[in-house]
């Protein structure tokens, strides 16, 4: 998840340029893209927060790149969502765009960006823990990484980023939990094809976003500074189209792992933006909780591929011996 945003991929503008390069050229432009640009989207919404309200923010920009998103897919062709999948679209964005994306914003008027991404980075511990609601439970090393996860989260709590602002901890968690509910209720509903499910989750959401942002009180900026309003623009353009284009194609051309590899490499890089561009300070207990939050993340992906390696293994059953 990249500040709140992560694995529902959102257009298929990079999957073009595949006919020109070659997919071993592609796919490190794309990790780098992964890498660079969720990395900084938090530094960017800190930026854009200077002028503009948290839940507006989140409102604008998934309206703006949701109407773009839509009208180019319909210019292509792209068949409209049903009204079933106008429904699940609406209850997937509002989980994971609305909730994941809103509460980020609303976190970070009160922590750090590169807190704010560390305590995101928890969402595939609340993954794995809301499968077993649908009979997925983890296996032995899968709840060895909740646990040790979840331990990363308690540490990251004891840290001066998160320690004095308990409701910025709050809503991060939340938006985490509510990422990862929606990612693993989607898996199962009728969603619209391809980058139409974005498209469709990104306007429903910014409905819903503007609506809260609205009915608190909050009011769109009449002077907004160049500098909040360039980070506006570049978490539409950059952060909801361009690296959900990249995410799209790693996704169709290289294993999952590696896709989702974005999910290790964010919340450092995160830090590392804050640190040199924004002159925010990251404690020791932050750090440690960055540390054991990520391994628990390791152990969980592992975990998942070696059952899954072992429940191929035995659908297969027993192999003839070529040498009988």
């Amino acid at each position: 998840m990249s500040d709140g945003i992560s694995p529902t991929p959102a257009a298929a503008v990079a999957s073009g340029a595949s006919g020109h390069l070659e997919p071993r050229v592609l796919i490190p432009l794309a990790l780098l893209t992964l890498y660079v640009v969720w990395g900084s989207t938090y530094l960017g919404i800190r930026f854009a927060l200077e002028s503009y309200p948290p839940f507006l923010l989140a409102g604008v920009r998934f309206l703006a790149a949701g109407v773009l998103l839509y009208g180019f897919l319909r210019w292509r062709g792209h068949a409209a969502p049903t009204r079933l999948q106008w429904r699940n679209a609406a209850f997937t964005g509002l989980l994971l765009l609305g909730m994941g994306n809103g509460l980020v914003c609303f976190a970070e008027e009160r922590v750090s960006s590169g807190i704010a991404a560390v305590a995101v980075s928890s969402m595939p511990l609340f993954a794995a823990a809301f499968g077993g609601l649908y009979g997925h439970w983890p296996s032995r090393r899968e709840t060895v990484g909740l646990l040790v996860g979840f331990a990363g989260v308690i540490v990251l709590n004891l840290g001066s980023g998160l320690s004095g602002e308990r409701i910025g901890a709050i809503a991060l968690l939340t938006a985490a939990a509510a990422w990862a509910f929606g990612s693993v209720w989607s898996k199962r509903q009728d969603m619209p094809a391809g980058p139409m499910n974005t498209a469709a989750q990104m306007l429903c959401a910014s409905v819903a976003l503007l609506l809260v942002g609205f009915g608190t009180g909050e009011a769109l900026p009449a002077s907004p500074t160049m500098k909040s309003t360039l980070a506006l623009v570049y978490l539409a353009l950059f952060g909801s189209i361009l690296a959900f284009s990249a995410y799209l194609y790693v996704l169709k051309h290289a294993r999952p792992a590696v896709a989702t590899s974005y999910a290790y490499v964010n919340p450092p890089v995160a830090v590392l933006f804050g640190v040199l561009l924004a002159g925010e300070v990251v404690g020791p207990w932050d750090m440690l909780g960055m540390v054991v939050i990520l391994a628990g993340v390791a152990v969980i992906t592992l975990g998942g591929r070696a059952s899954r390696r072992a429940a191929r293994a035995r659908t297969a059953g027993p192999q003839p011996d070529v040498n009988a």
